[in-house]
């Protein structure tokens, strides 16, 4: 049984942080890909941050330099730390995991207004 949990979202105000987690529970094998998805009202889900095994990242345009995504293998958990929010950063972020399956968390609301 593969659950992703997030947690770490809330109200900040422009210009500040926050911190997501994603806690992995049960065992995941063959892992190609973990990740962070957002999605605002009335918008496709978009990819925010991706890590491979490899430690290799990448982001979308619209985060880089504010976003960095990370794992830790001990706590088994892939973090987002996020800089200075914009409020169109406003959305639900989940956590991914892609093995020849794909596994998503529940999602946690990130809203940026003042």
């Amino acid at each position: 049984q593969v659950q992703l949990v997030e947690s770490g979202g809330g109200l900040v105000q422009p210009g500040g942080s926050l911190r997501l987690s994603c806690a992995a529970s049960g065992f995941i094998s063959n892992i190609n890909f973990m990740g962070w998805y957002r999605q605002a009202p009335g918008k496709e889900r978009e990819l925010v941050a991706g890590i491979t095994t490899s430690g290799r990242t990448n982001y979308a345009d619209s985060v880089k330099g504010r976003f960095a995504i990370s794992r830790d293998n001990a706590k088994n958990t892939i973090d987002l730390q996020m800089n200075s929010l914009k409020p169109e950063d406003t959305a639900v972020y989940y956590c991914n995991v892609k093995t020849r399956f794909a596994y998503w968390g529940q999602g946690t609301q990130v809203t940026v207004s003042s």
